[in-house]
């Protein structure tokens, strides 16, 4: 019974996740000074297929949402070790994802940064399997994060390949 109503009211726990990643998403952009208001970041160059600042405005706070939900959705299942592992790799990847900004934009490490954001869509990717085999909705929630982690990890690469130099390593 205690189950039953933990996933009848999962929307309940969406709500709190949903808050929890977009608020801890936007203080890491905030605090590591993400964006094209960062002077070292507006310094370098772009591709052509870069898109304009106010679009990651948009896109992050919708891709966070999803992650919330999806979470939500997953975390309302019954325990198994199946959902421990999704629950894990979700966890690892949202680290990541969270470290990236201030790899990138405060470290300004375009090399890390570009090797975390491609283990950060792997583990994703990992985990959205994981979210599909639980809850089906849950798992194709992730699609669209996964479609951007890719785009993004290619603007990361390319943009190292642009700027030979301009990075820190933090590493070494």
């Amino acid at each position: 019974m205690a189950e039953a109503v933990q996933r009848k009211d999962w929307w309940k726990t969406a709500l709190l996740a949903v808050v929890a990643i977009e608020i801890l998403g936007g203080l890491s952009g905030w605090l590591s000074n993400s964006g094209y208001g960062n002077d070292w970041f507006a310094s370098l160059r772009k591709p052509l297929f870069m898109p304009p600042g106010w679009t990651f405005g948009i896109v992050w706070p919708i891709l966070y949402a999803l992650l919330g939900i999806a979470l939500a959705m997953v975390m309302a299942e019954p325990r198994s070790e199946r959902r421990r592992l999704a629950l894990t790799l979700f966890f690892v990847q949202l680290a990541l994802n969270f470290a990236w900004s201030p790899i990138f934009f405060a470290g300004h490490d375009i090399t890390l940064a570009k090797w975390v954001i491609f283990v950060m869509a792997v583990v994703a990717a990992a985990a959205a399997r994981q979210f599909i085999r639980l809850r089906r909705a849950a798992g194709l929630l992730l699609v669209p994060y996964l479609v951007w982690l890719v785009f993004a990890a290619t603007l990361n690469a390319t943009i190292e390949a642009l700027n030979p130099g301009a990075g820190m390593p933090l590493l070494g």
